[in-house]
């Protein structure tokens, strides 16, 4: 195996193992939950889990734009703006954590009247959320330690953490619910430990084994105003991009919902085999933010083809894998997901679809790291408006005579045409 491939492994696997902890936190709540003994606990889980996850989604930019910028800055050797940048990063993540906190009274009342659940089920929600809102600081503030991580070409850090997070959400909710019998409330606050415990270790491990950057005279020119304007503008890019990926999802399951309650489960279910790939695709787009980073960073185009050449290699690969596991063991993993009768077997009728999802979400993933590391954002977002243009305009043309199918058609549509939008703006990222 030659080096950049051992470079990708090393920040790829990783990342994929951080990646696949992340939904655990979700399920461990779930699992408590499911044994305390009444539904409505269920469901308030379910409502203020997704509120979380969307919230916590729309500010995955101070993550990705750390990432990018970080990755660029250690490739020019520039230690100076290396350090700038993470405290920038921070800095935005705990001001933005600070207006979720002061405007979490009016989030909550206008989601929950969004979802508007059962009053039993709202009442717990509410008893979640305004519990879980005071890890918002700790989780935010990781979002941007990890991607100053990942620029630095470090994913190992950022998966202890993960793991660590986990193995600490598991022992504080069982003895808070179990053993002091908090219910509900001990859910949330083993949740919130479990992030700020994340928080902590993080900062830990920073001033363990980046102790020696804070040498570098960053203070004097922190805020200077042009590096700043940079920062927000490469993460408003990524903010607008992740709400246009917001938008597509969320209608995704809208417009299965609206068939039936038969179709938004078997949509539900099949979108774990996208949500599967994902998890692996995106280790492979973090390597690609932290080696193109660097690359585009020290003006080194032969180290930057080669390090996109090398990417789309392990993505041709992955495709092929998850394209066999699917054909192989999809049925299997359909009835490993649910023992409903009628949804798996309605679900085998779409499932041929999912055959097509590795092929054409490969490229989308991988330039996505790609233009995150080099920061062109911009035409990262391009890609996004147009392959949602493209999205909605094939769901009003084709869901009507094909029902499911033409969502799904559309869906993989949206899906190939960002990869090949970002194919043909390829060079922009040279000449930016």
């Amino acid at each position: 195996m030659n080096l950049r491939n051992q470079q990708i492994l090393h920040i790829a696997l990783p990342s994929i193992v951080s990646n696949i902890t992340v939904p655990l936190l979700g399920l461990i709540d779930v699992a408590i939950t499911g044994h305390i003994g009444d539904a409505a606990y269920i469901g308030a889980i379910a409502v203020g889990g997704m509120l979380f996850n969307i919230i916590y989604w729309m500010f995955a930019f101070l993550r990705m734009g750390t990432s990018g910028m970080t990755a660029q800055a250690r490739g020019r050797r520039d230690f100076d703006e290396v350090v700038k940048l993470l405290v920038r990063s921070v800095g935005l993540a705990l001001g933005i954590s600070l207006v979720l906190l002061v405007l979490s009274p009016i989030i909550q009342d206008v989601a929950l009247n969004i979802i508007a659940p059962g009053a039993e089920v709202e009442h717990l929600a509410s008893l979640y959320f305004n519990i879980c809102i005071w890890g918002a600081p700790a989780s935010l503030g990781l979002f941007a330690l990890n991607g100053w991580f990942i620029g630095m070409q470090n994913s190992k850090t950022p998966m202890a953490i993960a793991i660590s997070q986990n193995i600490l959400n598991i022992v504080a909710s069982l003895f808070l619910v179990f053993g002091l019998g908090m219910k509900i409330e001990g859910i949330a606050l083993g949740t919130a430990i479990a992030q700020w415990g994340g928080f902590g270790a993080a900062v830990v491990l920073l001033l363990k084994y980046y102790a020696r950057l804070w040498k570098h005279g960053w203070p004097q020119s922190i805020w200077n105003v042009a590096a700043i304007l940079q920062f927000f503008n490469v993460n408003k890019d990524i903010f607008l991009r992740t709400l246009c990926l917001i938008f597509v999802h969320f209608f995704f399951i809208a417009a299965g919902a609206k068939q039936g309650d038969t179709e938004l489960a078997v949509n539900t279910l099949l979108m774990q085999f996208f949500t599967l790939y994902s998890y692996f695709m995106d280790g492979f787009a973090f390597a690609g933010e932290a080696l193109a980073g660097k690359a585009v960073g020290a003006q080194n185009l032969r180290i930057y083809h080669s390090v996109v050449k090398h990417l789309f290699g392990w993505g041709v690969a992955m495709a092929g894998i998850f394209t066999f596991l699917y054909f192989a063991a999809g049925p299997w993993f359909l009835r490993l997901l649910t023992d409903d009768a009628s949804v798996v077997q309605t679900a085998a009728t779409y499932q041929p679809w999912t055959l097509l999802l590795p092929l054409c979400g490969m490229a989308a993933f991988i330039w996505d790291g790609i233009y995150i590391g080099a920061t062109a954002t911009h035409y990262m977002l391009l890609s996004m408006v147009v392959s949602m243009a493209l999205f909605f305009g094939l769901c009003q043309l084709l869901i009507p005579p094909l029902a499911n199918h033409g969502l799904w058609i559309a869906f993989l549509c949206y899906l190939a045409m960002r990869g090949a939008v970002q194919t043909l703006t390829r060079k922009q990222i040279i000449k930016k």
